[in-house]
C-alpha cells in the first residue's frame, strides 16, 4: 500500500521537470520571433480630486508593457507612474495625470504603449471621488445602512401579517420567500459577470464567479447539515441572513463604486431603489422563523448580518476595489443564497407532505409568482 502511494510521485515529477523545461529553453519561441508582443490593459478604477486624474491599470501583456503616452480629450499629457518601469503581466501601477477636468462632463481617455497600441477609457460624469477623511467614510456609511439594514428590519413588518393567514398563510410565506431568492440568484450572478467584464481578462473573472458559487453552496450544505440533519426554523433564517449579506455586500461594493466613479448621477433616487428592493429581503429571512421565536434579538442580529455587510461594502467601493473582488463577492453571494433556496425549498416540501397538500397548490404558485414579481418590479425602479 506505502509503495502504491509513492508511486504517485513519479508522474508528479515527470510533470514538474515538464514545465521546468519549458520554461528554461522555451523551445518554441522561435515561431514567434519578431512578431510584437500581445498587449492588454485594463482601466479598473478612476479617481479624481483637485490635482487631476488618477487612474489604476492592470496589464496582461506577452511582455511587461510601457505607458509610453496618455491622451485626455484628444491630447497629449504628462503623467506620472507608481510604481515605475514597465508593468509585468497582471501587475497594477497609478498613473497620475494632472489634468483640469470639468465636473459634470465626460472625459475620454487614451493610454499608448510604447509598442503604438492604444487602450482607450471613458469618464462619463465627471465629479470629485470621496476621500478618506471621516465626512466621507460616514457618508458612504450612510448609504449602506441605508440600503442595507434599513429595508430588511422594514422587511420584517410584514411577517405578522402573513402569519395570520394560518398554515395557508406560512406556505404561501415560504413560496413567497422562494421567489424572492430565485430572482435574487439570478441578479445576483447577472451582477456578477457585468462587473466580471471590467476585470482583467487573463483573471478569468466571469468563470471565479461560477467556480466561488458553487464552492460557496457546497461549503454551506455541509455545513449546515453537519448534525445529520439540515437547519430549519431560526437556524434557516440565519443561512438566509449570511446569503443575502454576502450578496449585500458585493452591492454595497458595487454601490460605493458607482459613486466614486460619478455613474450614479440621481443617486439619491437610485440609493432610494435599492432600499426599497431589499426590503424584501426581511419577509424572506423570517418566512422560517415560527412566530414565538420573532425576539427582538433575533431580528436585530438577523439584519445585522443580512443588511451590516452593506456598510463596509460602500465604504471599501468607494475608495478602490478591484472588480475582479467585487465579482468574486457577488459569486459567493449567489453560492450562499443557492444553498438557502435548497434549505427554503426542503422545507416547503416537508411540510406540504405533513399536512399531505400538493407542492403546487394554488398558495404556492402565487406565493412563488409574487416573490418573482415583487423583485422584478423593485428591481426595475433601481436600474431606472
Amino acid at each position: 500500500m506505502m509503495l502504491s502511494r509513492a508511486s504517485l510521485l513519479f508522474p508528479v515529477a515527470l510533470i514538474a521537470g515538464l514545465v521546468a523545461v519549458f520554461l528554461t529553453a522555451q523551445p518554441f519561441d522561435y515561431l514567434s520571433k519578431g512578431a510584437p508582443p500581445g498587449e492588454d490593459l485594463t482601466v479598473e478604477h478612476i479617481r479624481l480630486d483637485g490635482t487631476g486624474i488618477h487612474a489604476t491599470v492592470r496589464a496582461a501583456g506577452s511582455e511587461p508593457m510601457i505607458i509610453a503616452q496618455v491622451q485626455v480629450d484628444g491630447a497629449y499629457r504628462t503623467f506620472s507612474q507608481d510604481p515605475v518601469g514597465p508593468i509585468g503581466y497582471l501587475e497594477t501601477a497609478r498613473l497620475d495625470i494632472p489634468y483640469p477636468w470639468i465636473a459634470g462632463e465626460a472625459h475620454h481617455l487614451v493610454f499608448l504603449t510604447s509598442t503604438g497600441a492604444g487602450f482607450e477609457h471613458s469618464i462619463d460624469v465627471a465629479i470629485a471621488t470621496p476621500g478618506t477623511t471621516i465626512s466621507d467614510l460616514f457618508g458612504l456609511a450612510l448609504v449602506g445602512l441605508f440600503v442595507g439594514v434599513v429595508p430588511v428590519l422594514i422587511g420584517f413588518a410584514f411577517y405578522p401579517a402573513l402569519m395570520s393567514f394560518g398554515e395557508s398563510g406560512r406556505q404561501f410565506a415560504l413560496a413567497l420567500t422562494i421567489g424572492l431568492l430565485a430572482f435574487l440568484l439570478v441578479d445576483t450572478v447577472g451582477e456578477g459577470l457585468e462587473v466580471a467584464e471590467k476585470a482583467a481578462g487573463s483573471l478569468k473573472a466571469d468563470l471565479i464567479v461560477w467556480l466561488s458559487a458553487l464552492l460557496t453552496s457546497l461549503t454551506l450544505l455541509a455545513i449546515g447539515r453537519r448534525g445529520g440533519r439540515p437547519p430549519e426554523g431560526v437556524a434557516l433564517a440565519y443561512f438566509i441572513a449570511i446569503g443575502i449579506g454576502v450578496h449585500n455586500l458585493g452591492e454595497g461594493l458595487a454601490i460605493g463604486a458607482s459613486f466614486a466613479v460619478g455613474e450614479i448621477a440621481l443617486a439619491s433616487f437610485l440609493v432610494l431603489g435599492f432600499a426599497l428592493h431589499n426590503v424584501t429581503e426581511g419577509v424572506a429571512i423570517s418566512a422560517p422563523i415560527r412566530r414565538e421565536a420573532m425576539s427582538p434579538v433575533t431580528l436585530f442580529w438577523l439584519a445585522v448580518i443580512a443588511g451590516g455587510p452593506a456598510i463596509p461594502g460602500a465604504m471599501t467601493g468607494g475608495l478602490s476595489i478591484s472588480p475582479f473582488w467585487t465579482a468574486l463577492a457577488f459569486g459567493i453571494g449567489a453560492g450562499a443564497i443557492l444553498q438557502v433556496i435548497i434549505e427554503v425549498g426542503g422545507v416547503f416540501l416537508r411540510r406540504k407532505r405533513d399536512i399531505s397538500v400538493p407542492w403546487y397548490s394554488a398558495a404556492s404558485l402565487v406565493g412563488f409568482t409574487s416573490g418573482i414579481v415583487v423583485m422584478y418590479a423593485t428591481a426595475f425602479v433601481v436600474r431606472s
